[in-house]
């Protein structure tokens, strides 16, 4: 078969619905299948292209026809939040721009995402069957926002707008792949999406070329006369770093014998930054950026910690269980389905800086505790990510969608429309 496996999102990045379009296509290529990879260019959005094929389409070639078409006076509903602005005319450039790429050789399109499923389906071949994988809630991120970095007098209509974009990319491919019961709850409850239209598939991981990794010498050492504490990811509002800051403000009132190491970038890094030397931690929390050894970095860490507000099934989660690091993880999400309390890490409630200092206190001072966690987590996560058991899951998907498709007769997508 000839796959397209595409997101909404730039690629390549650091996060984790990247690594799960590489590893998913290395598969499927050793099974003999054609894969492309597409997604925006960058983070700006400047083109779209198909990654593996250098084949793109620049935004400035589409966006002036789609500013002229959807003007302030003929569709004031799209100017009325910023927000909705820039999702309505960056999704319109997508759409153009993937039709213009062409989509005519493809069996199976695999989508990433709500944004590009809804996209995508309204200007899919009829031959093409569409499978989603959902890596998260987006209405339920800009939500939180919404009422904080992006509040504003018409957060209301932005919101319903959201909520609309995640009912109807959630049932527009022909089956929704879910990591977790979190998000098919969430999908079914909040969005009412019908639970038949979703597929509960964790995801899987390459554990043999990770643990190769562990093997390897890094660059960075870690310092020989304190404990790490280490976390990894994009510095941005939901992932709760600033309340791994204040929870480490209160444990140098307890304890000298720790260094942070915060991996990542992200919009939050200058204020992170600022809070750090506010607290007078700029000796103790080391900001170390873009990393590619995650792995050196996990080896030699001693605590791994997670504060997110919102998470959905992050790999970073799933390397620090690997590395066998014990972890202290916001009780959020899909997180209470990978990691058990006590047993193969810590939970903690989110935005709760004094419960998060009292467990890295509690790891910090019972090196056995810490042990033992670390090994658990390790075991559960060798038997648990199998990354050629979600591959032979996600072929049957295919195999099925295929089959239901052949079976009946095609009725075209209706058009997404404006709110």
């Amino acid at each position: 078969m000839k796959i397209l496996l595409a997101t909404y999102w730039h690629v390549p990045h650091l996060g984790g619905v990247w690594s799960y379009m590489e590893q998913l296509k290395e598969r499927l290529e050793v099974l003999g299948h054609e894969v492309d990879l597409l997604g925006y260019g960058d983070e700006e959005g400047t083109f779209v292209h198909i990654v593996n094929q250098n084949r793109k389409l620049y935004s400035d070639k589409v966006l002036p026809l789609l500013q002229s078409m959807l003007n302030h006076s003929a569709y004031p509903e799209i100017h009325i939040n910023h927000l909705i602005q820039y999702t309505e005319f960056r999704r319109y450039v997508y759409e153009l721009s993937v039709a213009y790429l062409g989509l005519n050789s493809y069996d199976i399109i695999h989508t990433q995402d709500v944004i590009s499923t809804a996209s995508i389906n309204r200007i899919r071949p009829q031959k093409a069957a569409l499978v989603a994988t959902l890596h998260g809630c987006v209405a339920q991120e800009i939500g939180l926002q919404l009422e904080t970095i992006h509040k504003s007098p018409t957060s209301h209509v932005a919101r319903e707008y959201y909520d609309q974009l995640e009912h109807l990319g959630a049932t527009s491919a022909d089956r929704t792949i879910v990591a977790n019961q979190w998000l098919k709850r969430t999908l079914t409850e909040g969005f009412h999406v019908p639970a038949d239209k979703l597929q509960v598939l964790h995801y899987g991981f390459d554990t043999h070329a990770f643990l190769k990794k562990l093997e390897r010498r890094s660059e960075v050492q870690r310092p020989s006369d304190k404990k790490v504490i280490i976390y990894s990811g994009r510095l941005v509002e939901l992932k709760g770093v600033q309340h791994l800051i204040e929870a480490l403000h209160w444990l140098k009132k307890r304890r000298n014998d720790w260094v942070c190491w915060i991996v990542g970038e992200g919009d939050k890094m200058t204020e992170l930054r600022f809070q750090a030397k506010y607290l007078k931690l700029t000796t103790d929390i080391v900001f170390m950026g873009k990393q590619d050894d995650i792995p050196g970095l996990l080896k030699q860490a001693d605590v791994y910690v997670i504060p997110s507000i919102i998470e959905n099934q992050p790999l970073s989660l799933i390397e620090a269980q690997l590395a066998g690091k014990a972890i202290i993880a916001s009780d959020v999400g899909g997180l209470p389905e990978m990691v058990e309390h006590n047993v193969t890490g810590l939970l903690v409630p989110p935005k709760n800086p004094l419960e998060l200092y009292k467990m890295l206190e509690r790891l910090l001072g019972d090196d056995p505790l810490r042990e033992r966690l670390g090994s658990q987590a390790k075991q559960w996560a060798m038997t648990h990510w199998s990354l050629d058991k979600m591959t032979d899951m996600v072929m049957n998907v295919y195999s099925s969608v295929i089959a239901e498709r052949s079976s009946q007769a095609y009725e075209p997508s209706q058009p997404m429309g404006t709110i």
